[in-house]
């Protein structure tokens, strides 16, 4: 089996990028921009979105995005399409995984604006799909990453911090689950063996995160761009996403999805929910506690959730998490490419255990 690197074909990083948008459409299309934008997104920066088409005299096509990326939303889409050469999706992570797999089924190019740096999907040559009532479904596997992903950090840093958090939980993970996928000689989602760049990047992206995570969070509470703030939105967008998909997910990505069974779960973000997991997956792996501990303890700092009460689930039987644990165990997840087998009733040792682990740092 070959070894695999994929990324987007451009990244582009930087203040006021929103302004541009009509420039990067006319580098791949012609006829016209289809743009499916967050209702909250296109209220807030309208102006930005529409006026950099019209000046450009570039016709486009928006519509708001309806809150779910199902196959309902995505065929919707796809049927209102038009003339239209390029997808343009902005917004947040469900937004982005419609128009990658909108594209898709049409056969046309994408270019992906992230309005916050909440996870590591834009980079992906991924879709996660869910049902219209938001359970997890299933990834979408796509032939090539976007055609450019696009960052304006002057947008991303006057999002709430949560958001920002949020990513910095989903691309922890990207190092543990690269380890554990590299012990077990998995296949990523690129459809290949890891390579040794993809599993530096993916341990650059936990050093970044260590380092210059609570500062971005300070700057951002304020809603200003530093320097950190650059760095952690690289770090949760471009490393995690060309880390985790060229190195592939395992057991914290797995126990997220299992955790989305459960509808006390359906309030948090994506990175919140799967910074639990990786958490879950030290335990399961056995990892030594004090760097238990040290992730514990920069989740708490960073407000991503770390005991069951803080994810809503303080009330929750032992038999609805077996549920979760179940589903996190599911043969189309990733809990296979642990280095070892992994059984709903591991799954549930591990979550009690690291609830009670982080429940006893003070």
């Amino acid at each position: 089996m070959s070894k695999i690197i994929c990324s987007p074909g451009s990244y582009i990083q930087g203040n006021g990028e929103m302004r541009q948008l009509a420039k990067y459409y006319q580098s791949i299309g012609s006829k016209g921009a289809y743009i499916i934008v967050d209702r909250f997104i296109y209220d807030t920066y309208q102006v930005e979105i529409e006026s950099s088409f019209r000046e450009a005299d570039t016709p486009f096509i928006l519509k708001i995005f309806n809150g779910e990326c199902c196959m309902k939303e995505i065929h919707m889409h796809e049927e209102q399409l038009g003339q239209c050469d390029v997808v343009i999706g902005i917004g947040g992570g469900k937004t982005l995984d419609t128009s990658k797999a909108v594209s898709f089924y049409a056969g046309i190019p994408v270019i992906i604006v992230p309005t916050t740096a909440a996870s590591d999907a834009p980079c992906s040559r991924l879709a996660v799909i869910y049902t219209e009532s938001g359970e997890f479904e299933n990834y979408l596997p796509l032939p090539s990453n976007p055609d450019m992903v696009i960052m304006d950090t002057e947008v991303i840093a006057k999002a709430p911090v949560r958001f920002l958090m949020a990513g910095i939980g989903d691309a922890l993970a990207t190092y543990y689950e690269a380890t554990a996928c590299d012990k077990a000689d998995a296949i990523t989602m690129a459809g290949g063996h890891i390579t040794r760049a993809a599993i530096t990047l993916a341990k650059l992206c936990r050093d970044v995160l260590l380092e210059d995570g609570l500062k971005a969070k300070a700057a951002v509470e304020k809603g200003v761009s530093t320097q950190a703030v650059e760095n952690i939105v690289e770090a949760n967008t471009y490393l995690s996403g060309v880390g985790f998909e060229s190195s592939g997910l395992a057991a914290a990505h797995a126990i997220h999805n299992g955790l989305t069974v459960l509808e006390e779960t359906h309030r948090f973000l994506h990175g919140e929910k799967v910074a639990f997991g990786v958490i879950c997956q030290l335990v399961l792996e056995n990892r030594p506690m004090e760097e238990i501990e040290r992730i514990i303890r920069f989740c708490r700092k960073c407000g991503l959730p770390t005991t069951f009460k803080e994810l809503g689930l303080e009330e929750i039987s032992n038999e609805k998490l077996l549920e979760a644990a179940t589903a996190s165990c599911a043969d189309n997840d990733t809990m296979k490419n642990m280095p070892f087998e992994v059984w709903p009733e591991d799954i549930l040792a591990a979550m009690q255990a690291a609830n009670q682990i982080s429940c006893s740092i003070e």
